[in-house]
């Protein structure tokens, strides 16, 4: 069954047949919107997990390290980040949530008890950063503070304790202590995840037996004077349906504010021997791991549908809080650290997704990016005292302009990209209007070999000018390195322009453009 995402391309493409014919040139219409329909700013989350060098060793450094710091917060992160307004910022996981006990990583620094992280490569962590160091850090970045709570190991009364610890203001012990550990006022968290992938890592339970612990936990999770919980559940792997429809069918309505979902792109879209190449990857590899991203399209619309059964008014959120490119390691590094470069394939995966996500924003609230630093498909990799903003890093800050941006439907056909006998859409798009009637139109071109020559239409808008900016390289496969870390960055885009009332665009080959039109 075709899923949306595709079966508005083939509406599309009945439409502009006639014209493809012709002229060789993709129709593309920018729709009115509705004003109620925006692309929340949290679809651009991200994660950081005490997994590898992403905490200790990324934003948590050593006193020696010669970078600049705000205690052991490392600043030229902190920076990098805040120039692309993340919105939100998920902790401490992930698989180590559910073996993180928040009362060890509280108080007098020296005094905290060491722990051994069994999920990611069995190394002593000293608990140095803690709750209060995540927050400070959340602060510094302008974030909303993400957390996930201990259920596989931990109880309700370890999580009730940490919320009043964090978010009430009387003289309990929970309060009288914080005041003490340095921070006298509430930090009114409201984003609170209840367990992680509890069908794996997070406590190997059925869904019948999860959503009744949820609902335990959820029933504990109190509101404080200024502070509304925002309940999430622990939602499904990839495209499980019946661990959604379980979750929706058995926990009420308003004991829940979003529900997770965790879909990874593999090259070689297996989990057993290997993922697949982080460089070095030909083309068949390439178009494997777009195909596979492609997949989300499909997964986000199946999870959307079953949620629609049960809440027709869209109160519930789908957050997809873990997604991205999961490779091999590199060579020679800890295979529990999960470092992996990031060339401009995964720049290309990047613009897809968060088109897609965007394009679902009906039900789609919320995203993380696994992983900010040196994990996975990271924005930012460091090497002592060495920073490089990965082409990942350059989507985000291309698609920063959707943040809270009214949604505008497009409607185009895409030609294929084709290999061997297997073919996928070559162009994938989203657009938005911003609170000031900026129109950007973000496009992502898959086909490594040709360009695209877009014309477009755009009923409604009254417009005078476009700019944009492009991130493209030679290769799917270049990357950027300690010693070149600007090989691939952002330049200008001079591609588009005004065409009578018709927008032109000539868009290269391997590229993620976003157009500005004021």
């Amino acid at each position: 069954m075709p899923t949306p995402f595709l079966r508005r391309a083939a509406l599309a493409a009945a439409c502009a047949a006639p014209l493809l014919a012709s002229a060789q040139t993709i129709q593309l219409t920018v729709q009115p919107g509705d004003p109620k329909l925006v692309v929340s700013k949290h679809i651009q989350g991200q994660f950081a997990e005490h997994l590898g060098r992403c905490i200790y060793g990324g934003f948590w450094v050593d006193p020696s390290l010669p970078v600049p710091k705000q205690g052991r917060i490392r600043m030229d992160i902190v920076q990098a980040l805040q120039k692309i307004h993340v919105p939100n910022l998920r902790w401490p996981g992930g698989c180590f949530a559910d073996t993180y006990h928040w009362h060890d990583g509280v108080g007098p620094t020296a005094q905290r008890p060491k722990m051994l992280n069994l999920w990611w490569g069995n190394t002593l962590e000293d608990n140095s950063f803690g709750t209060h160091e995540f927050l400070e850090l959340c602060q510094l970045l302008g974030t909303e503070p993400y957390l996930a709570a201990n259920v596989g190991s931990g109880t309700v009364q370890e999580m009730s304790n940490w919320m009043e610890y964090l978010n009430s203001n009387e003289d309990t012990p929970m309060v009288l202590e914080r005041r003490k550990n340095g921070h006298p006022e509430p930090y009114h968290v409201s984003w609170w995840g209840i367990g992680n992938e509890s069908w794996g890592c997070g406590g190997n339970m059925t869904p019948d037996y999860y959503t009744s612990v949820y609902k335990r936990y959820a029933t504990f999770a109190h509101d404080y004077p200024g502070t509304k919980l925002r309940r999430i559940v622990s939602g499904a792997n990839g495209d499980d349906a019946n661990w959604t429809e379980t979750c929706m069918k058995n926990i009420p309505l308003n004991q829940m504010w979003g529900l997770t979902l965790h879909q990874y792109t593999l090259p070689t879209g297996s989990w057993s021997g290997s993922k697949g190449k982080a460089t070095g990857f030909g083309e068949q590899e390439y178009f494997n791991t777009l195909r596979n991203a492609l997949k989300m399209d499909a997964i986000v619309a199946k999870h959307a549908a079953i949620m629609d059964k049960y809440d027709k008014d869209k109160k519930v959120a789908l957050l997809v809080d873990e997604w991205g490119v999961w490779t091999d390691v590199e060579p020679g590094t800890n295979p529990g650290f999960l470092y992996q470069q990031n060339s401009l394939r995964d720049a290309l995966v990047a613009g897809t997704t968060l088109n897609i996500f965007n394009n679902h924003c009906d039900r789609v609230k919320g995203a993380n990016l696994a992983q900010a630093v040196n994990v996975l498909q990271a924005l930012v990799l460091t090497d002592k005292e060495k920073m490089l903003l990965t082409p990942t890093y350059h989507v985000f800050d291309l698609y920063q302009v959707h943040q809270d941006a009214e949604y505008l439907p497009l409607q185009f056909a895409s030609p294929d990209y084709g290999l061997g006998s297997e073919k996928i859409p070559a162009l994938n798009a989203s657009a938005s209007k911003d609170k000031n009637g900026a129109v950007h139109i973000s496009l992502v071109n898959l086909d490594p070999h040709k360009a695209l020559t877009i014309e477009t239409a755009l009923p409604g808008v009254s417009w005078k000018t476009v700019t944009g900016r492009v991130l493209t390289s030679a290769n799917v496969s270049d990357y950027n390195t300690f010693e070149k870390p600007d090989n691939i960055k952002l330049a200008a885009f001079t591609g588009a322009k005004k065409h009578g009332d018709k927008l032109a665009i000539a868009l290269p080959p391997k590229s993620v453009v976003v157009l500005e039109l004021k």
